[in-house]
């Protein structure tokens, strides 16, 4: 819990002084006139899409799961993503929210190899969409590749992506071999927690092996009689992120702006691979200061900061406090479960 809070500490020290910066260089009289006809019933429908992108993203999850041959709760499975996004916002490169919904999926009673399919399955699929869109996004926004900080963050992101994807290929190509890189990985590691022993090790890896074995059974199903729901996933992707990308285009309209939606996609999807550099916690400052660099080719540059601060309320800040909520609540149902348990193993 300590390291949680001190994440999130980090993540709103940064995120909120990279707002200050940012408003600081690009306030003046034309953004009061811009807050004074500000049109919030815009604000409010941004709001509501968000809402909307965590069932579109339950929907992608439950298709994959069925595709596996496991059917789990519509409603626990948007519960488990929106507590999800809360771990994702305060760790780098959102890296915390996948093992929260491996470990969600898992007491729903799905094996971890397969819940973990499941997970990388999304990301693969995010990543695909992302990446096969960047060509396009480039050509759009060409203007800004003048810019080196901005290429050299490109390109940074995109290396980090290109080493897990050469990792998660290798893993699907030869199982055997990356067995044994684990089992090297998980021997080293082991130690380091201290609590452990090394009779542990052996329990440990046979785990990491049949997870393994799982994981490669789940992508050879996904690729063979589960492509229907495969395929759904691929839907729900792109769905997800045409709704999260125009709630962008909507506070625009309620800042009187009439922005070109293929531009302000395009630079979302730019902003998307340089947020993947894992610095910050919740990429906080890099998104910050990575939209001002990329949304002032379209955005006026006096409502540059209050452009970014709704934004970043939407996607950032409900995300944080919504998963919040829902990872208390999920919290405090799990030590009723276990009381339950307790009670009822008393009166046996």
């Amino acid at each position: 819990m300590n390291r949680y809070k001190k994440w999130i500490i980090a993540s709103l020290l940064i995120s909120v002084s990279s707002f200050a910066i940012i408003t600081g260089l690009t306030f003046n009289l034309k953004t009061i006139e811009a807050l004074k006809t500000i049109k919030l019933e815009y604000i409010l429908v941004a709001g509501l899409f968000h809402i909307f992108s965590y069932f579109i993203w339950g929907a992608r999850t439950r298709s994959l799961s069925n595709a596996l041959g496991y059917r789990v709760n519509y409603l626990k499975i948007v519960e488990i993503i929106i507590s999800s996004v809360f771990a994702a916002g305060i760790t780098p490169a959102s890296a915390g929210g996948e093992p929260v919904r491996m470990h969600m999926l898992y007491r729903n009673n799905i094996p971890l190899g397969k819940a973990t399919a499941i997970i990388v399955g999304e990301r693969l699929l995010d990543a695909f969409l992302i990446f096969a869109s960047l060509p396009f996004a480039l050509y759009i926004m060409k203007d800004i590749l003048s810019n080196s900080k901005l290429n050299m963050a490109l390109l940074a992101a995109n290396f980090l992506a290109f080493i897990a994807l050469g990792f998660f290929i290798y893993g699907l190509w030869r199982p055997e071999k990356f067995k044994s890189i684990t089992r090297r990985i998980t021997g080293k590691l082991v130690p380091l927690l201290g609590k452990l022993t090394s009779a542990s090790i052996p329990h440990l890896t046979e785990q990491a092996d049949r997870e393994i074995d799982l994981f490669h059974e789940s992508v050879r199903i996904f690729i063979s009689e589960g492509k229907r729901g495969l395929l759904w996933g691929m839907f729900f992707t792109l769905l997800f992120w045409v709704v999260e990308f125009f709630q962008l285009i909507l506070i625009l309209i309620g800042l009187s702006q009439t922005p070109s939606i293929l531009t302000a996609f395009a630079a979302q999807v730019l902003l998307s691979v340089v947020m993947i550099i894992p610095a910050t916690p919740g990429a906080s400052g890099i998104a910050e200061f990575g939209a001002a660099s990329i949304f002032s080719v379209f955005i006026n540059a006096s409502i540059i900061g209050v452009t970014i601060i709704a934004w970043r309320a939407l996607t950032y800040y409900m995300n944080l406090l919504l998963g919040g909520l829902i990872s208390l609540k999920v919290i405090k149902d799990m030590d009723l479960i276990k009381k339950l348990t307790g009670n009822s193993n008393e009166l046996q």
